[in-house]
């Protein structure tokens, strides 16, 4: 590992242990989410970091620990007694099997064929969620709360943010002695070549069914530490943006590095939640960023920092300058369009006589009817997809 990123690596972990114990609720809350999404992230990516199998339903293990989790606080409320730290494990039992059922049934077909089974069981648990009223609780959902245990009220989110701390360090711990163990290595090479392991006499789908039932296991555990954390949970945890949010964050983070989804999902995160107070948009600007991501550095964010053929050229430079004119003038373009057809704009023209009235965006003092306004995004949107179009030329023609 480069120097700078190893000792990235530590202030990375002293800011884990200490910020949110330090800075109150709301930093404690933020680094609460970001780990769970690490950790969902990371489980998702053993399926396709090792086997390259994609799924597009992991929603459904995560949201089978939140319940389950969620139903045994309410247990304890009535008076069973778990405590509270070892509550998170019976959300990781939970995916571990609904993993290995679903799985069983999804690996028995590769590729597009397994990812569409998968979205298909996605989908057929969240059309149950609002019909299942004595499971699911119905469109309100189930909710509970956290009760004293071991000496600790649990009442602060600090003491809430230690235990997921704590069991997300064994899952992390858990993807990353998997890779090592002897399936794990059979796991890769069952990515590499299915056919070939198969020749040699593996029993490629119990391999598949053990990889899927961990993931969904990690999942579960995901799913219940922010079921501690949020203390309710609704059928809506079911639905495609859960299942969809991993997915992206693998690939911003980097699929082939161990912890490139960790990075992934942690910034983005953190990014939802600074943008989400500044812009209604901020879920288009995720997929914007995607998008940019998966074109220009396919490794990911963190993958390109430990990709030896990662070198700055002219030709980076270009696509750098492109994907910023891009996407810049898109960010203008529909945060102006947004303000132009939101309910209070349509108010102050009406107190206008519905004539044209100038609004802020980005501090800036915008007149709707001004040529530039719209002139100079289109021109820089225009600029950076020729400058692609000849980078890419350029580069087929060598």
């Amino acid at each position: 590992m480069k120097p700078f990123l190893k000792y990235a690596a530590y202030f990375a972990i002293g800011l884990l242990l200490l910020a949110p114990l330090t800075f109150g609720d709301r930093y404690a809350n933020l680094s609460i989410r970001m780990l769970i999404a690490a950790l969902f992230a990371s489980a998702f990516n053993l399926l396709w970091r090792q086997a390259r199998l994609l799924s597009f339903g992991h929603g459904v293990y995560f949201g089978a620990g939140m319940f389950v989790v969620v139903h045994l606080m309410r247990a304890n409320e009535a008076g069973l007694g778990v405590p509270l730290i070892l509550v998170p494990l019976a959300g990781a039992v939970s995916g571990l099997l609904v993993g290995v059922i679903c799985g069983f049934v999804a690996t028995l077909r590769s590729g597009a064929y397994f990812s569409m089974i998968t979205l298909a069981i996605a989908e057929l648990i969240y059309s149950l969620g609002p019909r299942w009223q004595a499971l699911f609780g119905g469109e309100a959902g189930i909710s509970s709360m956290r009760l004293p245990s071991l000496g600790l009220s649990f009442a602060a989110l600090n003491e809430v943010y230690l235990v997921v701390l704590g069991w997300s360090a064994i899952g992390f711990a858990t993807i990353w002695f998997f890779a090592r163990t002897p399936l794990g290595q059979i796991a890769f090479a069952l990515g590499d070549n299915e056919r070939r392991l198969q020749f040699l006499g593996y029993g490629t789908h119990a391999v598949k069914v053990c990889l899927f039932a961990l993931s969904a296991a990690i999942s579960g555990l995901a799913g219940g530490l922010l079921g501690v954390a949020a203390e309710n949970v609704d059928y809506t945890v079911f639905g495609p943006a859960s299942s969809a949010a991993p997915v992206i964050q693998t690939f911003i983070g980097g699929a082939d590095i161990l912890f490139g989804p960790a990075f992934g999902a942690a910034l983005l995160t953190g990014f939802g939640n600074v943008f989400s107070d500044v812009t209604r948009l901020w879920l288009l600007y995720q997929g914007l960023a995607f998008v940019v991501v998966v074109m220009f550095l396919p490794a990911g964010l963190l993958g390109s920092l430990f990709t030896k053929k990662t070198i700055l050229t002219r030709e980076t430079i270009a696509k750098a300058v492109a994907a910023l004119l891009c996407s810049a003038s898109l960010i203008f373009l529909c945060e102006s369009a947004s303000i132009l057809l939101s309910d209070s704009y349509s108010s102050l023209r009406a107190a206008h006589g519905a004539s044209w009235v100038s609004y802020r965006l980005f501090n800036m003092e915008i007149t709707p009817t001004s040529l530039v306004v719209w002139g100079l995004p289109l021109i820089a949107a225009l600029i950076g997809i020729a400058i692609t179009w000849k980078v890419r030329g350029s580069e087929e023609a060598a």
